[in-house]
């Protein structure tokens, strides 16, 4: 049991965290939306896997591109 407690710790700490921010953006908990795809991964056979995937490389993509400026003057 320990080694699945370790292994669950080691995917949340090295995660893209891509249900955590899209938690944060609708305003729900983390592990609705955790629940949601793997519940869409069972269903469409693996689409929903492929779905946080997608929107994990999209979010590397978005952070690298745009970043959050402070103040004004930081051009």
């Amino acid at each position: 049991m320990q080694l699945f407690y370790n292994l669950l710790y080691f995917f949340q700490k090295h995660g893209y965290e891509v249900c955590q921010r899209i938690a944060d953006r609708l305003g729900m908990r983390a592990k609705v939306v955790r629940i949601s795809f793997i519940y869409v991964t069972f269903v469409t056979l693996g689409f929903g896997f492929a779905l946080y995937l997608f929107i994990a490389f999209w979010m590397r993509i978005k952070d690298l591109v745009y970043s959050k400026r402070t103040s004004v003057f930081d051009l």
